[in-house]
């Protein structure tokens, strides 16, 4: 079982929540420690409930995990919600002049701050949060110096007489705990690794610079705005021609006008965005004009629930834009597959002159997770495919820019090239792109090109790797899951060791292409199968049956807008082997 430290900090919005988690979050990674985070929040600007999860450890972190070892309660909600998350030594810190403690798990330490008596709190509204922080890094081991340049950091834009009272107060709380509270048990480890911190959203518009996006546009939308608000911040010196667009109708046109001048493009939005861009997204695979549009799933239908998480677009990205036509669908793995994946999906979209989809979703785009550098490549390899960007010789033959061809690929010529003069509209057309005016006698076309333009799938599922399975072979039960569930799966797979259940794990990366004859093959081999997703109806469960005809034993699912936390896993999955059905998990048991 790998070795964790989870700290828990709710409030109501506008108490300040997200400062106490940045400060932590900096002070882990600077110890050398793995971290993932998730903020569980409602989309109102003041009141309601805010509660952030950062989980650390030598080892990787891949999810929130179980249980909490430290709660930091910045209102009475808070602790009435979540003080039963601690286990045994566990700690809880909080305001005793405000907050009334519950009744702990045995074991769980209480440690009450005399805010009042410790800060002035009519200076500093939120004194709690930074005495709070010094306590807790006092029980951790940690040095105070470590928190102090932590802290000149975070707060360098206000007047040095703001950073020297932050400073005051956190010495006030560290001091405070290392005379009247215990340390924990273990103190926090350190390594010499060193890790970035990127959120998904982050991750996601660096995979594009690093693939060698030109142009971005967007209209806001959570949770996809974090992917504007980088390119907007980094446009200059990407040089990235960024815009904010009026709606995503606008947004999808704008894309492919930008991809069919030549440069990759791409956009991003939420469900209700895409609902938007459907039928533009139709002209890409008409004309052939390569473009890549990112969608993170939010809980639906309609405005749903905008800052929880799900995987319920699948159908809807599946089914995007009418008719038949070739395209490429993947979710990334985590928060570094969402750079890795970006010009991955841009050189196969380059290459085979159709759209390209990612799916992420909430959790990943943002939450926060610890990357190894070495995982960012900022200069994978580009393939832009049968690009012409220069008239070559004089004499070439007469330019038909859709091209029959045995691969169904045309050589695709950047506009305004001497000599490669050639219509691009919405319409079927022959191979000049000349509109199909009279479809009676032109039928022998339009079979043609719809053959021609379909023949690129097979070219596509061959430039694409099937899923491996994770574990052994010979396992008790197969967990099958796609996108974000990936290091839940993963951890819940381990823990499940523990209890003498033997599992193994298929992670499923790419959407379209399937690669359903490799999946059958090796879900075939299995005594037990189970799909684990975020959704009410068991989206991929479906898709695979559509696609393979294949049916697992069992299915969880999970559909309150909280991700997956390991037991969920776990319980599911003994209860299923042992005859019982449990296809869902109750909201009580979710962490936030």
């Amino acid at each position: 079982m790998r070795q964790s430290f989870a700290v828990g900090i709710g409030g109501a919005a506008g108490q300040g929540v997200a400062t106490p988690g940045d400060i932590f979050a900096k002070v882990f990674s600077r110890r050398g420690l793995h971290l993932n985070a998730y903020n569980a929040y409602q989309s109102i600007i003041r009141g309601g409930h805010t509660f952030l999860v950062i989980r650390t450890g030598a080892d990787p972190i891949t999810n929130i995990g179980d249980q909490l070892d430290l709660l930091i309660p910045l209102n009475q909600d808070t602790m009435d919600r979540h003080l039963r998350l601690l286990g045994p030594g566990g700690a809880c810190i909080y305001n005793a002049d405000s907050i009334r403690p519950g009744t702990a798990t045995q074991g769980v330490q209480l440690c009450p701050l005399p805010v009042a008596t410790l800060a002035d709190i009519t200076r500093n509204k939120v004194a709690q949060n930074t005495l709070a922080i010094g306590a807790a890094l006092s029980m951790l081991g940690i040095g105070f110096q470590s928190l102090e340049s932590v802290l000149e950091e975070q707060f360098k834009k206000k007047d040095r007489s703001v950073i020297d009272e932050n400073i005051s107060v956190a010495r006030a709380g560290y001091d405070y705990a290392t005379q009247n509270f215990k340390p924990f048990a273990q103190p926090l480890a350190m390594t010499e690794n060193r890790y970035a911190v990127l959120s998904g959203n982050a991750a996601l518009a660096m995979g594009g610079a690093a693939a060698g996006v030109k142009f971005y546009c967007a209209y806001p939308m959570s949770p996809s705005t974090g992917v504007l608000h980088w390119m907007a911040e980094h446009a200059r010196k990407a040089n990235i021609l960024v815009r904010q667009v009026e709606d995503e109708i606008g947004v999808i046109n704008m894309a492919i006008g930008a991809a069919q001048a030549g440069v990759r493009a791409m956009c991003a939005t939420s469900g209700g965005g895409f609902a938007l861009m459907s039928e533009g997204l139709g002209l890409s695979a008409q004309a052939e004009i390569p473009v890549v549009v990112i969608d993170c799933q939010r809980a639906g239908p309609s405005t749903g629930v905008p800052t929880k998480t799900e995987q319920g677009d699948l159908w809807q990205m599946l089914g995007a834009a009418f008719g038949d036509y070739p395209r490429a669908i993947a979710a990334p793995l985590d928060i570094g597959d969402c750079f890795t994946l970006i010009p991955e999906m841009f050189n196969l979209v380059d290459r085979f002159q159709c759209p390209g989809i990612v799916l992420c979703d909430l959790l990943l785009a943002e939450g926060r997770l610890s990357v190894d550098p070495k995982l960012l490549n900022f200069r994978p390899p580009i393939d832009r495919g049968e690009l012409i960007v220069s008239n070559g010789a004089a004499d070439h033959e007469p330019y038909k820019r859709y091209l029959i061809t045995e691969s169904g690929v045309s050589p695709r010529a950047i506009p305004g090239i001497p000599g490669y003069t050639h219509v691009v509209s919405s319409d079927e057309h022959d191979e000049d792109g000349v509109l199909i005016s009279d479809e009676y006698t032109n039928a022998a076309k339009r079979r043609a090109m719809m053959e021609k333009r379909m023949r690129k799938v097979s070219g596509i599922e061959a430039s694409v790797a099937p899923p491996k399975l994770q574990g052994p072979a010979n396992a008790d039960v197969t967990l099958v899951g796609w996108g974000s569930t990936q290091g839940v799966i993963e951890e819940a797979c381990e823990l499940l060791k523990d209890e003498g259940i033997t599992a193994n794990q298929l992670q499923i990366r790419w959407l379209v292409p399937l690669h359903g004859d490799a999946i059958v093959e090796i879900l075939k081999k299995a005594k037990h199968t189970i799909i684990v997703e975020n959704n009410f109806s068991g989206q991929f469960a479906r898709y695979l049956r559509s696609e393979t005809s294949f049916v697992p034993d069992g299915s969880i699912r999970k559909y309150d807008g909280e991700p997956f936390m390991p037991h969920h896993i776990v319980e599911a999955v003994k209860e299923q082997l042992a005859g019982k059905t449990k296809l869902s998990v109750p909201a009580h048991e979710v962490m936030v």
